[in-house]
Formats: structure tokens, C-alpha cells, sequence
């Protein structure tokens, strides 16, 4: 087989085109076209590398702002935030980018015995299909990537790609079960070890079981138990701290640490973490940075608050007034607006998408974890630095982590009856997720001067360790005991599932897809922010077709609107937000 050049894959991407069997055209051969023959496995598993990392990051302003992980502040109604054109760029990264590349190399490592290389590159592969049936519901399968032979491939039904991602999980699992082939040269993921991509192989299919109700199926995985169960396995594409030539930093510190204002935080996730409790979550500090302590101080030019002109003034013509109507029935009056809290956790609302204020220096922004930029350490730096703050960008996608795992399990245990005690399982994913977190604290001098004594002689500095990160395992034992007696209180199994799913929710912090299937699969958390005005639309069961798709496939056709359901969402109603 032979690749086709670049231009035909940018000509082809929206139709689900292969990137090989094209020798039938009428064409002299190209002496600078990569070939099997000529190009270098590593090269190609390293292009498969970006491109899934890119569709990953593609996928988060869709399905995390949906659901409230960030702030929708790009349009007030779900219909203007998420047009069919801004699918494109997610469709490209799957079908010009990652399948003809692993189509590609799958065919090198049989030929080269590369087992490794094939194992996990088609871990990759299935993570991509299933993740196009979450978002998009029936997509291209196995007509697509067949060069000019099917110009316009019909859609596969998700059921089927489902079933057919599952049945390539298990190829890479028989890949990489013994080999003793040698690893890829830049696995960024794994560094090759052919056990761990097994374990992240099988943690998918615990996903895509949960996601099917599909018990004896999850069952069967756990009882084996070659699954992610610790952080050593986890899965996670890292990131660098190079700023150019190549910029290795993560998405999110580059859009805060760089010198452009940064994305809206949610108000709602915000508040999660700071006003949902009775104290503050232990990874608080760890998630989100403030730029700004006294949110009274700020110049009322600032805000864009739709209801009031500032946060601080009593609302007479929205929450309070119109929280008897159907909008509004299921909300909490608790829940923040404007501003999360007044002690510097600012963000937007949901659907706030009103025009833009000078409030960039006012703005929380990405913190420590997952982005790898500032610790929150109470001084309030502002952030437009061109890049020198924090970890400089050194985080992570948590693609799947021992944390999440656990979750689903303690899901599963009430949902689909695997007979695990769902209580341990949540604990433990609690504790999990914050030890996750605070493995971020290498990135943090502890001995670092954030204050001092007043009326001291000589002065006393109040050390960064002393006032916050020495007390964390305390402050971690007082929030385990809260969400424990939440859930012990619960007198049914709605509202345990409930309490396992909020903690989920801001476990996956970075992790807008899994956050969208939970809501999607469970209805929880009960009672998120509302869209800020009435008429929000249909909550987006699955998005558009991108544009390119639909205006260049003759056999495909744009959705009605955003309410059409993936197949295993199909028992799932929410009519309020």
C-alpha cells in the first residue's frame, strides 16, 4: 500500500477517506512519497501520538462546558455555542489524522513482528472510536478509509462501532499479552511496557460496559482484575515544559500563562470545590489559580453578570424571581452567580455569553493540576507572563486514571449488580484522586515566603508548607469523613449514586468526555447550574455532524438539533438545562 500525499489527506479528511490503496489512480510515482518500505515506524507512531493527543484536546470544549466542568461563555443558547462547524477540527484529528496513520503502521508491525507498536496503537484507535459515538452518536466506520473506492461512506450505527472497538481492544490485548517485541522509541504514554497499555486496554472496556449497562461484561473484567489499579498505571499523555521549537506545554497553561486573557472558569465547578461543602476540597489549590483576593474591590467595569450589575447587589430579576418556574424547579438556591465566591473565584455562569469586560486580570484561571501552571499560594500573581510561572505547562490529560476506575466500579456496584461494596470503591476513589492531585506538589517549594508575622522583630515569614500544605493530610481526613457521612445518610440508591457521581465529577477534572457520559448515563450531580437566563435550548445529547461531513458526504445528514441520543443514551431525559 502506498500513503496518499498530504493534500489528498486535507482534501479527503470529512469524508472518512483512507490514507492508502490508491495505486489504482493515474499518477506517476512520487520519489518523495513515504512509503512502507522507506518510512520510519517511530515517525509514524509518533504522528499517532499528536493526533491523539490533539483529538483529545479537541474534545473538551464540547463535551466539558456542556456539562458546567468549564464555563459555555461562547453563547448564551447551546445552538450558537456549538455550531456543525466547530466539529471540524475534532473529525480531522480522527479520520485524516490518527486511523490511516495506525491503519498504516499496523500493517508495518505485522510485517516487522512490532507487537507493542500494533497493541497499543490500536488501544488508541478503539479510545478514538468510541469517544466519536459518545459525542456524535452513528459515525463513518466501515465504509470509511477506503480511499476512492467509497467517496462518500455511510454511517455505521454506534451500537456496531461500539461492539467493533471492543473487538479491537481485545486484538491489542493478544498483541501485547508476553511479547517480547521491542517498544516503540517515543511512547509518551506507557514508555512501552506492554502490561500497562493491557491494563489501559481493559479499563476501556470497563468504560464502554458501564456506559452499555452491560454488567456481566464489567463483571468479567474486574474479576480477572488486569485493569488500572494504581497511579503507576494510569493513563495520561504528559506534557513538557519546552515553550518553542516545539511548544511541548499543555493546552490549558499555554492559554493562561501566555499573554491573552484565559477561558472562563465555571462558576459551578468552582463552587463545587468551594461552597458545596462545608470546607474547602483539598485539591482546590491544586485546580484553580486566583488572580484576585477581593472580588468587592473590583471596578464594577469588570463584571458581566447579566442579572445585576455587580455580583454583590440583591437579585430582583432572575434567580430568586423566577425560581418557581419549570426553567428553575430542580436548581439550589446555593448555587453561585457571577462569581463563585467573593474570596477571588471568578468565572462566568453557564451560558453567560454576554460580551467580554477588562476582567482578565480578575479571572481564575487553569492551576497546577492538570494544566501545570500556578499552586495557588494566596498571592494572587497575575498570570499574563509569557510562560515562566508554575510547572510551565508540565501536565497531563487524565485520560484514565486508577481514580476513575474505581468510580465506575462503585457506579457499577449499584447500578449493575457486580456485587462490589460500592462504599470502599467510593473511598477509595476519593482518596485516589486526591493523592493523584497532590502528586503535584513536587512542582511546589514548600519553603517558599508568603507572608509575615505582623508586629514580629525580627520578622517571622509564614512559610507556603507551614500554612497549606502541611495540614493537607488533615484537611483530606476531614473531607473524606463528609462525603462518607453523605453517603452513609442516604436512605436510598438514588442518592448514593449521586454522592459517587459528584465526587466523580470533580475527580475528572480535564476530562471533559467521561464527565459528559456520567451526566449523560446517571442524570448527576442532581441540581447543576441552570443555563443564567431562561431558554438555553434542548440540553445537547450529542452534537452536530461537522459542517465539512455533511456538506462533502452525500450519504450524510445533519441532525434535526442537539437532542438526538447516542444508542446507549437513549433512557436518559433532562429537560431543564
Amino acid at each position: 500500500m502506498k500513503f496518499i500525499n498530504k493534500l489528498l489527506v486535507v482534501t479527503m479528511l470529512i469524508l472518512g477517506f483512507s490514507a492508502c490503496d490508491v495505486t489504482d489512480l493515474d499518477l506517476q510515482d512520487n520519489p518523495n512519497e513515504v512509503t512502507p518500505e522507506n518510512a520510519g515506524i517511530d515517525f509514524l507512531y509518533n504522528n499517532i501520538m499528536v493526533s491523539f493527543k490533539d483529538f483529545y484536546n479537541g474534545t473538551h470544549n464540547f463535551t466539558g462546558r456542556t456539562v458546567r466542568q468549564t464555563a459555555m461563555s461562547n453563547g448564551n443558547t447551546y445552538n450558537n455555542a456549538y455550531s456543525a462547524i466547530s466539529f471540524n477540527g475534532l473529525w480531522y484529528n480522527a479520520y485524516a489524522g490518527l486511523f490511516p496513520d495506525v491503519n498504516a503502521l499496523l500493517t508495518l508491525a505485522d510485517e516487522k513482528g512490532l507487537a507493542v507498536h500494533s497493541g497499543s496503537a490500536k488501544v488508541l484507535k478503539a479510545y478514538v472510536m468510541l469517544t466519536l459515538v459518545d459525542i456524535f452518536g452513528d459515525v463513518p466506520y466501515t465504509e470509511a478509509l477506503q480511499g476512492t473506492d467509497i467517496i462518500s461512506p455511510k454511517a455505521d450505527s454506534g451500537s456496531d462501532i461500539y461492539a467493533a472497538a471492543i473487538t479491537l481492544l481485545d486484538d491489542a490485548i493478544r498483541d501485547l499479552d508476553g511479547t517480547a517485541a521491542a517498544a516503540p522509541a517515543n511512547d509518551l504514554i506507557y514508555g512501552g511496557d506492554a502490561a500497562s497499555w493491557i491494563a489501559a486496554a481493559n479499563s476501556l472496556k470497563l468504560k464502554a460496559y458501564l456506559n452499555t449497562g452491560n454488567g456481566s461484561g464489567f463483571k468479567s473484567i474486574i474479576d480477572a482484575g488486569n485493569y488500572i489499579t494504581s497511579s503507576a498505571s494510569d493513563f495520561v499523555f504528559p506534557y513538557g515544559n519546552n515553550r518553542i521549537n516545539p511548544n511541548s506545554r499543555h493546552p490549558w497553561y499555554n492559554n493562561a500563562y501566555e499573554a491573552n486573557d484565559a477561558a472562563y472558569q465555571s462558576n459551578y465547578f468552582m463552587w463545587l470545590l468551594d461552597g458545596e461543602k462545608s470546607m474547602e476540597d483539598p485539591r482546590l489549590r491544586f485546580m484553580i489559580y486566583r488572580q484576585e483576593s477581593d472580588m468587592e474591590g473590583v471596578d464594577p467595569n469588570a463584571w458581566s453578570c447579566i442579572l445585576t450589575e455587580t455580583p454583590f447587589e440583591p437579585v430582583t430579576t432572575g434567580w430568586e424571581s423566577i425560581i418557581t418556574e419549570p426553567h428553575w424547579a430542580d436548581s439550589e438556591w446555593e448555587l453561585p452567580y457571577c462569581i463563585a465566591s467573593d474570596d477571588g473565584y471568578a468565572g462566568r455562569d453557564h451560558g453567560n455569553g454576554s460580551g467580554i469586560p477588562p476582567d482578565g486580570g480578575i479571572r481564575s484561571v487553569y492551576g497546577l493540576y492538570p494544566a501545570g501552571g500556578n499552586f495557588d499560594d494566596g498571592l494572587f500573581t497575575f498570570t499574563q507572563n509569557e510562560g515562566i510561572d508554575g510547572a510551565l505547562g508540565e501536565g497531563i490529560n487524565p485520560i484514565m486514571l486508577s481514580s476513575f476506575v474505581d468510580f465506575m466500579r462503585a457506579e457499577a456496584a449499584l447500578t449493575l449488580g457486580t456485587g462490589e461494596d460500592a462504599r470502599t470503591l467510593l473511598e477509595s476513589a476519593v482518596a485516589s484522586s486526591i493523592a493523584k492531585v497532590r502528586s503535584f506538589t513536587s512542582f511546589i517549594d514548600p519553603g517558599k515566603v508568603i507572608g509575615t508575622v505582623p508586629g514580629t522583630d525580627p520578622p517571622v515569614n509564614v512559610l507556603l508548607g507551614d500554612t497549606y500544605l502541611a495540614p493537607l493530610d488533615s484537611l483530606e481526613g476531614e473531607y473524606m469523613s463528609i462525603v462518607m457521612d453523605r453517603y452513609d445518610s442516604a436512605s436510598n440508591d438514588e442518592d448514593r449514586l449521586n454522592t459517587i457521581i459528584t465526587e466523580y465529577f470533580i475527580a475528572l477534572y480535564g476530562n471533559g468526555v467521561e464527565a459528559y457520559n456520567a451526566y449523560r448515563r446517571t442524570g448527576f450531580p442532581k441540581g447543576i447550574q441552570p443555563g443564567i437566563e431562561p431558554g438555553i435550548g434542548t440540553f445537547p445529547n450529542s452534537a452536530l455532524y461537522p459542517a465539512d461531513y455533511v456538506n462533502l458526504n452525500a450519504n450524510a445528514d445533519q441532525k434535526a438539533d442537539l437532542s438526538a441520543k447516542v444508542f446507549w443514551a437513549e433512557n436518559f431525559s433532562v429537560s431543564l438545562y
